[in-house]
């Protein structure tokens, strides 16, 4: 007689002769190594040779063997006063731009959401700044902040505010300058994070809060927000990661000045390695990057884990 447990067991399933048996198959490599051979040439290779570097005293121009020289240049690092002021300035920098980029894209995004007329155009235009390139917009915005012909000081001269000023050579204004700056050029991938996330929401669930009652912001912060929550969290790591990392725009903006004001730590290594042929120390600034980066990685991928297992 068949016990319980026999009927309850399911059965097993044998993979037929047009089955293949699971377990690693050694070809799926040869698919992976277009994705992945690029992948280690452009990217691990020069990292790893990046750390091995900042553990040298690796110059232009000399004709001695490169010598290894340990934690030396870690050492001159955590003394370097100038190289913490521009981490300090370049923390300002992602943190003033990633935070007003955040809640400007989410209005636009709310808004672009919206059964507008020319909706099919407003996003068109909402994304032109994301396919201009960074050198193109530096340029763009010098222009603008020019102080004898920018359309910025123009505009406060008509309207009898001044005579306008040196926005990009002023200790107290070349920061935010460039941080309006990089807030505009990084607003589109934003807002098209923001707007497909608030695609991806069920409008039968804004229509029932709306039966229910709810208000427009009793509705964002009961409905919206919790769908949107996942990608903007995602995004807002991604933004201030990228924004740790800037270089082109702010080269082109001021180029580190005035005074050192506006050199971000990328700015600053480099200087030390193609103005001042510092290779070895350079490559020290680079891994304390890659080290900030990988916590602040870290730190998000922990928080999406601990929430994941919440839900």
């Amino acid at each position: 007689m068949t016990s319980l447990t026999e009927v309850r067991r399911p059965a097993r399933r044998v993979p037929g002769p047009g089955l293949p048996r699971r377990g690693h198959d050694p070809g799926a490599w040869f698919l992976v190594l277009p994705a992945l051979v690029p992948v280690l040439v452009l990217s691990v290779g020069p990292l790893l040779y990046g750390v091995l570097l900042a553990f040298t005293d690796a110059q232009s121009g000399r004709t001695d063997p490169t010598r290894w020289t340990g934690t030396l240049n870690f050492q001159d690092l955590a003394h370097d006063t100038l190289f913490w002021e521009s981490f300090r300035a370049g923390l300002v920098w992602a943190v003033g731009v990633t935070v007003p980029q955040f809640l400007l894209a989410l209005g636009l995004a709310l808004l672009l959401d919206q059964n507008l007329r020319l909706r099919p155009l407003a996003r068109a235009l909402a994304i032109i700044p994301w396919a201009m390139p960074e050198v193109v917009v530096g340029i763009m915005w010098r222009l603008v902040y020019n102080p004898d012909a920018g359309i910025l000081n123009e505009t406060l001269r008509d309207l009898g505010l001044g005579d306008g000023r040196d926005w990009l050579g002023s200790l107290a204004t070349a920061l935010p300058a460039v941080v309006v700056a990089g807030v505009w050029a990084g607003m589109p991938q934003t807002t098209v994070a923001l707007l497909a996330g608030l695609q991806n929401t069920p409008r039968e669930l804004h229509e029932a809060a709306a039966v229910d009652g709810a208000g427009a912001w009793r509705r964002f912060r009961t409905v919206t927000w919790p769908a949107l929550r996942p990608v903007a969290l995602a995004i807002t790591a991604l933004n201030l990661i990228w924004n740790l990392n800037s270089f082109a725009l702010v080269y082109v903006l001021t180029g580190g000045g005035p005074g050192g004001r506006t050199r971000l730590p990328t700015l600053f290594a480099y200087e030390e390695a193609f103005r001042y042929g510092q290779f070895g120390y350079a490559a020290a600034m680079g891994c304390v990057l890659v080290a900030v980066v990988s916590i602040l990685l870290a730190v998000f991928l922990a928080g999406r884990l601990r929430g994941g297992e919440r839900r």
